[in-house]
C-alpha cells in the first residue's frame, strides 16, 4: 500500500533544546523519500523515528544555516555505510556550493553512495519521476533560501460501475488507461467514458524567510504544507529584522493559498508553550492545524 506522510524528526529553530533536535523532515511519497533540511543530530533522530538510509532518495537543502544542514555529513556517511547501491539526489542552493562540498567530506570514510549534486541557480523544476514534479522557490531570508514545492499531476480515476457496464476487466483496463481509447465487442470506449477526474496532491516546504511572493508561490493549493513559525506576533519586529515568519503569518499564508492541513515548526526557545503557535494560527486559519513535536508522523490528507 502506497504511504504519503511526512516524518518530523526535529522542529527546533536556531538553538536545540531539551525536548526539539535541529530541523530534520522525511517526507514519504508512495515510493519516494525525500529528506528536508537534516540539522545537527539527524541521524540519531531517524533512528528514534524508525527511519532507514534506504528510504531516502533526495534530500533538500533550503540554506546553508547551521540548523538546516549540519547533520549532512553524519547522514551522507550513513548512505555509505549501508551500503546503499541506488543514486542518491541532492538539491541545494548554488551559491552554497562550497559550503555542501565541506559538508560532504567533512572527516574520513569510505564513499560508497551515488550522491548526485543538483545546485539550484533559480526558480523552477529541479526534478521529475513518478512522483510528479518538485520545483524550487526563491525565498527572502539573510541568505539565499529557497522552498520546496512537490507537485503530483493530474491524472484519472477508474469508475468500477463504468468499467463493469462496457465489459472491461483485467489487461484491458490498463490498455484503456495507456492509449485514451479501446475497442470493445465493435464498440469504441474512451477513457473519459469510464473514469472521473482526480486532482493530483501537492506538498509544499518552507523554511528561513519573511512574507514573500514566493512563500504564497510554495503554499498555493497544498494538502500538505510545512512552514517555520519561528516567532509569535508579539515578537512581529524580531520576526522581520532575522526575515522569519510569526505563526499568524504563517496561518495567513495558508488561509489565502488554499492550504488543507498546516504544520508549524522551527520555533524559538523563548517560547515554552508551544499551544501558543495553533492559537495565533486559529485565529486566522480554520482548517487543520499540526504543531510539530520532534518524532511526530503527518499524514498527507486523504484526495478530496
Amino acid at each position: 500500500m502506497s504511504t504519503r506522510e511526512l516524518v518530523v524528526l526535529g522542529t527546533a529553530s536556531q538553538a536545540p533544546t531539551r525536548s526539539r533536535n535541529h530541523n530534520g523532515y522525511l517526507l514519504r511519497w508512495d515510493g519516494t523519500g525525500v529528506l528536508f533540511d537534516p540539522g545537527e543530530g539527524t541521524q540519531r533522530q531517524m533512528i528514534h523515528a524508525r527511519v532507514s538510509a534506504h528510504d531516502i532518495d533526495r534530500i533538500c537543502i533550503t540554506h546553508f544555516h547551521g540548523d538546516h544542514c549540519l547533520g549532512l555529513p553524519g547522514v551522507i556517511q550513513r548512505l555509505s555505510l549501508d551500503r546503499l547501491r541506488r543514486p542518491v539526489h541532492a538539491h541545494y542552493p548554488a551559491s552554497g556550493a562550497e559550503f555542501f562540498r565541506h559538508l560532504r567530506y567533512a572527516s574520513a570514510f569510505d564513499e560508497v553512495v551515488d550522491l548526485r549534486e543538483h545546485p539550484i541557480g533559480q526558480d523552477g523544476p529541479v526534478a521529475t519521476g513518478p512522483f510528479g514534479s518538485l520545483a524550487a522557490v526563491r525565498l527572502d531570508h539573510r541568505i539565499e533560501t529557497f522552498g520546496y514545492q512537490l507537485v503530483e499531476p493530474d491524472g484519472r480515476r477508474m469508475v468500477p460501475e463504468r468499467l463493469a457496464s462496457f465489459g472491461l476487466r483485467g489487461p484491458d483496463v490498463g490498455r484503456l488507461r495507456r492509449e485514451g481509447a479501446l475497442r470493445v465487442d465493435g464498440r469504441l470506449v474512451a477513457l473519459e467514458q469510464v473514469s472521473e477526474p482526480r486532482p493530483g496532491q501537492r506538498f509544499g516546504f518552507v523554511m528561513d524567510t519573511r512574507l514573500c511572493d514566493g512563500v504564497f508561490a510554495v503554499a498555493e493549493g497544498a494538502d500538505l504544507l510545512v512552514i517555520e513559525s519561528t516567532f509569535l506576533d508579539e515578537d512581529a519586529r524580531l520576526a522581520d529584522e532575522y526575515r522569519h515568519l510569526t505563526a499568524s503569518q504563517a496561518a495567513r499564508v495558508a488561509a489565502e493559498c488554499g492550504v488543507r492541513c498546516l504544520v508549524l515548526t522551527h520555533f524559538s526557545q523563548r517560547y515554552a508553550d508551544a499551544r501558543r503557535f495553533h492559537d495565533e494560527a486559529a485565529a486566522i486559519f480554520d482548517g487543520t492545524i499540526v504543531v510539530a513535536e520532534d518524532l511526530m508522523r503527518v499524514p498527507v490528507p486523504p484526495r478530496r
